[in-house]
């Protein structure tokens, strides 16, 4: 792998709220940027309604992606990403995995959820893509403590290539602030438990 995903292998886990690691760089410069330029001009997006959020959305695995993506998301690559989520988790991840993409636009938020379903997604990794993000954008990723939204231990600003990687629990609360201006793109990596 070219991008700086190794560092997940090697950081230090925060333990507060939840399980959770944030880096920089995550895909690297040459890269993000083409995904993004791709997110931005030729993705096909679809509008998704649900109960705590509305987004534009797809899979990755369901598209034909232009030749110079395809090498961020072969399986060898991804195999090397999961293999670096489970010796920071110290988790067993089955060979199963989801790629998506998000996109929130002005007036979109994703209030506070957990994501945690048993059966399915246990670990995540979501890298933001955008083009020169200001705090007057809003958008900002909070952690918190409990279900309660005034219960924020951290927050994230939405830096182009960043990542935060987290694992999946009924502890595992977060949200994302109101877009207020430009469009916020998120690449999700969803990584699942083995089975006992």
């Amino acid at each position: 792998m070219t991008s700086s995903f190794e560092a997940l292998a090697t950081g230090n886990l925060s333990s507060t709220p939840f399980p959770h690691f944030a880096l920089r760089g995550a895909l690297g410069e040459i890269d993000s940027v083409a995904l993004l330029e791709w997110l931005e001009r030729d993705a096909p997006w679809q509008l998704k309604i649900a109960e705590f959020y509305q987004q534009y959305e797809f899979s990755l695995l369901d598209v034909e992606l232009p030749p110079l993506l395809e090498p961020l998301f072969r399986h060898e690559r991804v195999t090397v990403l999961k293999s670096c989520v489970e010796r920071l988790f110290d988790a067993e991840l089955a060979p199963r995995h989801d790629i998506t993409v998000h996109k929130l636009v002005p007036g979109q938020r994703i209030r506070i959820h957990n994501d945690f379903i048993p059966g399915r997604e246990s670990h995540r990794i979501l890298v933001q893509l955008n083009r020169g993000w200001a705090d007057a954008n809003g958008g900002v990723l909070l952690l918190f403590g409990s279900d309660d939204a005034n219960d924020v231990r951290k927050a994230f600003r939405p830096l182009h290539d960043s990542c935060v990687a987290f694992e999946i629990s009924p502890r595992s609360h977060h949200a994302v602030t109101p877009v207020e201006h430009g469009e916020r793109f998120t690449l999700v990596y969803s990584f699942y438990r083995a089975e006992p």
